[in-house]
């Protein structure tokens, strides 16, 4: 098994309680501890506590709690409670669970506590706990009154005492009733008694002994008065076994003897001397044991099992204990096993109901942890469990590199993001570096010197911080799932089974000293064979240096040949071999038979290829709370972590041995053995475990910052850190989960080791690049992760041959990210051809029904294309469209689409020519005539109108006439010139009736709807205009045709008349021929107009809609006589109203004074005067 460290970075909730005494004249020192506490349905899937417990801690007058769920984030769910002035003893922390509530019972040497708190079943009433993050029980915490004297009491009694208790234990009666047993120190265990918390009640206290029982009320007596006890009565350990009725408390004395009393009886029922079952013991006796412990397990099965451990010098041993009752109540102890510990310094151990787990700190203060089984290891040999070294005191920095490396450790600090993290401390260190520099120049080696030694002080910095924060306090197994703990001062460090290839190549020889512990073949003969290989692999792998190793993965970062870095390696290890290593290596090698069996069948064993594709669209377990619990499981982000650094250490351990794997065979080579048919296989799997480290959670970051630890403080902001974290939280959990669970029932109890091993293995399934499955690149896609992703096409790209389209797609993705739009154009079209063989392109190319009729690759062009669209990468989608066309061929309709997207991007890139050819090769004649439409509206709103007029047109002529008329008619004249563009479409094709006819329509329009003198002026050059068209054209044909007059006014419905009433159908339309001449007599009324709007600006309102009789009034009445007479002439009008007018003025003129004749010269200006007065005409008349 191997740990994986979960680390806390807790904020708490602190609470500071004063017991009421007096501090201590003598401070009393125990050693940090640690424990847990597991709720007893945690391992039921459907329960509100699955997978969730507590963490408690303990240094001086402090205690720690912090509640973990691996299923769901917690609030709130972290608190330290202070106890001034006291200290919390050795097993002083209890906590129980009831119905209703959690009870945490805390002993101090002055004082005893009880905290109620609610059970979480009780916090969610609902059957459906669905919220991603939940309220811990210690949300409500400061709620409570921690001072009420029913929840804890001060010990009577011992403010006199300058010794006090050495160790306790807690628990509640099944009545709930708080015991809290205290060791005395003169020998002897007190019992503290909390009434149950609504009863009400006093403390009561007793002390329970040997040589009889005295119960009082309160306080110690003197030893003087209990009677003379030796100090080798002073007890070590305790432990409680409740009862229905009755309290066992069992009592490990320093006299190396166990003891059980009864709390209702209050005597001792049972009374064993340990050295009975340890051999050779003479002179132990007289040695006071100082480090005895004592455990216990219970279980339906083998009932109460104890488990001693004697701390005897050089021969700890663990002896193992069944307490057998008669009907009589009557006890006694059955010897189950005697076991030996190791040599190292025992820090703690658990019993379960067939196992012992014990936790060492060896000669070098490093953590060693191992386990047995009682019941069936005749051997008496400990399983080793694979314990994560520290980091290496040095890090080997190579000159391509920069001395600022950073790799993530296992902690993850929610207060800075790991940029800025990153950036404080490289100003720090750079400080420090400039601050020690003394001279003006440097080389850039002796800099890069300097900075290599001060980064290499920043980090030793940190591994001393490490080695603290590792040092292990406690060892927790849970009962119901089997999840065991090494609980550290920093953090926790979750165990996890190891798989079968993993324990051969981590284990030692000592581990596996026959073929009966090769768990991989069941031939005897071959499994000879793998262990003498495997043992040849741990020799290499221990003659592979720092150096070595970091030459070898950097060849294969610079995607150099596997099977050449091993040659390389190999032969720094001949040169070097000063050891012999590579002769007992040829030695061990000569005791295998078949070398390339072996091979195999290891391969075989660390491949993670697999065949079928997992499907995850839903979880397939049946009933909604099955699902909802399903939709939960190991979703925390402590989980998510955990889970994804297993896959980590998985794919480094993998990576290590395929190196040496593949050395090894090329030592072979060396020999002259034939084994090079296995070389690719193992080099391909060495490249690719390498090539999976950096997207493993250590490595590779997710949005600029990541690491694989988990804070407590703030869970409701967590967001994953690394890609494999993402792509678990995101995706890979629920297919997982749908797979595990699709054979099983909803019931199943969640088995730990069994559970936790098929969620590594699958989700190292679904990250191996050599599966059919595409989810992990899809997850990267869709979350924007195209900097890692295209890293991670780079890794794999020379060896991977699986989903080859598939990911040339996504890296067209990366491409368009990043601004390469040719070079994801490319890629795009390296994928087409595998587009009906490869799943994920077959799925993307499925959605859409309007595509159905499609072929798959048109269908995918489709979607390249509107990605391109999407990115405004017009020229692209020109090119791949003009692709997909050799694809369309049969497909009229594809055509026209391709055809249509290349015309407006042509269009749109300012392509006229381009844009009309598209345009024209369009075989859809809606669509090409929608193609048209927007040409003619964007050249205009350019005004390209040169552009517009010169194309062909061919057959489209009429369609465009068609398309401007249509719109110089809707829209307004002064602000388009739609009229103005269809004249000059005429005259540019020498059709000079047509443009004719178009200037004789708007300067219609122009007198109808712009009665303005600018209306009046264009009308005049509208006229002046269709009459030089005509004159340009034989008498024969000079001639338009004019729609009859009477047209509706403008905003006149065409339903109704002005009363309201149904119109009369619309008969047939009455057609007027216009002639040059017809032409010449509007282009005169028309100037005629002007003429009067020009002279009398208030008439232009209505010059524009009066006849030619009218005109010719008002005309005259402005004193515009010539034009008049002009209209009049050539309407043939009576010229009556003109000289009458004229008579008037003159009548005017000569009755008036100095104004009127002033006012005279204004209108005599206006017309051209034949006459010229002079001063003798004058006198004459």
């Amino acid at each position: 098994q191997r740990p994986h460290h979960c680390r806390h970075v807790t904020s708490y909730l602190c609470f500071f309680f004063s017991a009421g005494v007096s501090a201590p004249t003598v401070g009393i020192k125990f050693a940090d501890s640690s424990g847990a506490f597991h709720y007893e349905e945690s391992g039921k899937l459907l329960s509100v506590t699955s997978n969730r417990f507590i963490l408690w801690s303990t240094s001086m007058d402090t205690v720690q709690l912090v509640e973990e769920s691996l299923d769901c984030n917690l609030l709130n769910n972290a608190v330290r409670l202070k106890f001034s002035p006291c200290t919390v003893l050795p097993g002083g922390v209890s906590i129980q669970e009831t119905r209703n509530n959690v009870i945490i019972l805390i002993s101090t040497n002055k004082s005893v506590h009880r905290l109620v708190l609610p059970h979480p079943a009780c916090m969610y009433r609902s059957e459906l706990a669905t919220e991603q993050h939940m309220q811990s029980i210690f949300t409500d915490l400061m709620k409570l009154d921690l001072q009420d004297p029913a929840h804890h009491a001060v010990i009577p009694g011992c403010a006199g005492h300058t010794a006090s208790a050495g160790v306790a234990a807690a628990w509640l009666s099944f009545h709930g009733d708080a015991h809290f047993a205290l060791a005395s120190p003169a020998g002897g265990i007190t019992i503290v008694t909390l009434p149950p918390q609504d009863s009400q009640g006093g403390v009561s206290v007793l002390d329970l002994k040997q040589t009889s029982v005295m119960k009082r009320i309160s306080g110690w007596m003197p030893t003087a008065i209990l009677g003379d006890q030796s100090p080798a009565d002073l007890v070590m350990s305790l432990a409680v076994r409740v009862l229905e009725e009755d309290s066992l408390i069992f009592a490990l004395g320093q006299d190396h003897r166990l003891r059980m009393w009864s709390l209702m009886d209050q005597a001792c029922l049972l009374e064993t001397d340990m050295l009975e079952f340890m051999p050779a013991c003479k002179g132990v006796r007289r040695l006071l044991a100082q480090g005895n412990w004592l455990r216990l397990a219970y279980s339906s099965r083998t009932g109460l099992c104890l488990c001693v451990y004697l701390a005897v010098p050089q021969r700890g041993q663990f002896i193992v204990l069944q307490l057998v009752g008669t009907d009589n109540n009557r006890y006694s102890f059955e010897h189950i096993s005697s076991l030996f510990s190791t040599q190292e310094v025992l820090v703690d151990f658990a019993l379960t109901s067939s196992d012992i787990w014990a936790l060492w700190m060896d000669q070098s203060n490093n953590t060693v942890v191992k386990y047995i089984n009682f019941e069936h290891n005749t051997a008496g040999q400990w399983n080793q469990i694979f314990v994560q070294p520290p980091p290496e005191e040095e890090v080997l920095v190579g000159l391509d590199l920069d001395p600022r490396i950073y790799r993530r450790g296992s902690e993850r600090v929610l207060d800075l993001s790991w940029d800025n993290l990153k950036k404080l401390v490289t100003q720090a260190v750079e400080s420090e570096l400039q601050a020690s520099i003394t001279e003006f120049e440097f080389s850039q080696e002796e800099y890069r010197q300097l900075q290599v030694e001060f980064w290499s002080r920043f980090y030793s910095c940190c591994l001393q911080y490490q080695e603290v924060e590792s040092t292990p306090l406690g060892l927790t197994v849970n009962p119901h799932t089997g999840l065991a703990c090494v609980l550290r001062k920093g953090f926790v460090s979750f165990l996890l089974p190891c798989f079968a290839v993993d324990h051969l190549y981590l284990s030692y020889d000592e581990y596996l000293i026959s073929e009966e512990e090769t768990p991989i073949t069941d031939d005897p003969d071959m499994a000879r064979d793998v262990l003498q290989l495997v043992q040849s692999l741990r020799l290499i792998s221990d003659a592979v240096s720092e150096e070595m190793t970091y030459e070898m993965e950097n060849a294969l970062e610079y995607l150099q040949i596997p099977e050449r870095a091993a040659e390389l390696v190999l032969e720094k290890m001949l040169c070097n071999d000063s050891e012999n290593i590579i002769v007992d290596i040829q030695n061990k090698l000569q005791d295998v038979r078949n070398p390339p069996a072996a091979m195999m069948v290891l391969i075989r064993e660390m491949d993670l290829e697999t065949d079928s594709e997992f499907g995850g669209d839903g979880l397939v377990a049946p009933g909604l709370s099955v699902r909802m619990s399903l939709s939960q499981l190991y979703s925390s982000s402590c989980a998510v972590s955990l889970v994804c650094q297993a896959v980590c250490h998985l794919a480094m351990t993998r990576a290590r041995f395929c190196r040496d794997l593949l050395i090894l065979q090329k030592l072979y080579l060396r020999f002259g053995d034939n084994v090079s048919l296995h070389v690719c296989a193992v080099s391909g799997g060495f490249q690719s475990m390498l090539n999976a480290q950096p997207y493993s959670p250590t490595h590779t970051s997710v949005l600029g910052s990541g690491s694989c630890d988990h804070e407590l403080c703030d869970v409701s902001v967590w967001t994953p850190q690394t890609v494999v974290e993402l792509f678990y939280q995101t995706v890979g959990r629920r297919i997982i989960m749908s797979q595990v669970f699709s054979q099983q029932h909803g019931d199943s109890p969640l088995i730990w080791t069994h559970l936790i091993s098929n969620v590594v293995q699958l989700l190292a399934q679904l990250l191996w690049p050599s599966n059919p499955g595409f989810q992990f690149l899809e997850c990267l896609v869709a979350n924007c992760q195209f900097t890692q992703l295209q890293e991670y096409m780079r890794l794999i790209g020379p060896w991977c041959q699986v989903n080859i389209g598939s990911c040339r797609f996504v890296l067209g993705q990366c491409h368009l990210a990043n601004g390469e739009g040719q070079k994801a154009l490319q890629c795009f079209q390296e994928a087409a051809s595998e587009v009906e063989r490869e799943a994920f392109l077959m799925k993307l190319t499925s959605c859409g029904d309007e595509e159905a009729a499609s072929s798959p690759r048109l269908q995918y062009y489709n979607k390249v294309l509107r990605l391109l669209e999407d990115m405004g990468l017009p020229e692209f989608v020109i090119q791949l469209a003009s692709l997909a066309l050799s694809e369309a061929a049969g497909d009229a309709h594809s055509q026209a689409a391709l055809w249509t997207k290349i015309f407006k991007h042509h269009l749109d890139l300012g392509h006229n020519s381009e844009a009309y050819e598209a345009l024209t090769q369009n075989p859809d004649s809606s669509m090409q005539l929608d193609c048209l439409r927007q040409l003619v509206v964007v050249l205009c709103e350019r005004s390209q109108l040169q552009d517009l007029v010169q194309f062909p047109y061919v057959h489209l002529h009429d369609e465009v006439v068609s398309i401007i008329e249509s719109r110089a008619r809707s829209l307004d004249l002064l602000t388009h010139n739609y009229y103005e563009l269809l004249y000059a479409f005429h005259i540019t094709r020498h059709n000079y009736r047509k443009a004719g006819t178009v200037m004789f329509e708007f300067g219609m329009r122009l007198g109808r709807e712009i009665r303005t003198q600018l209306g009046l002026q264009k009308q005049v050059n509208c006229y002046l205009a269709a009459l030089n068209c005509l004159r340009l054209i034989r008498s024969e044909y000079a001639w338009i045709v004019q729609p009859a007059s009477g047209s509706t006014r403008p905003g006149a419905s065409p339903k109704r008349n002005s009363d309201g009433e149904f119109s009369a159908p619309p008969g047939r339309h009455r057609v007027d021929i216009l002639e040059l001449n017809d032409l010449e007599r509007e282009y005169f009324l028309s100037r005629a107009r002007l003429s009067l709007a020009q002279h009398h600006p208030p008439s232009a309102a209505i010059a524009g809609s009066v006849s030619a009789p009218e005109l010719v009034l008002l005309l005259a009445q402005t004193g515009l006589f010539d034009s008049a007479l002009s209209l009049s002439q050539i309407f043939k009008l009576d010229l009556s109203p003109i000289f009458d007018a004229l008579t008037f003025k003159c009548i005017q003129l000569q009755s008036g004074g100095e104004e009127s004749q002033n006012e005279a010269w204004s209108w005599l200006a206006a017309n051209q005067l034949s006459v010229v007065t002079t001063k003798e005409s004058r006198c004459v008349a």
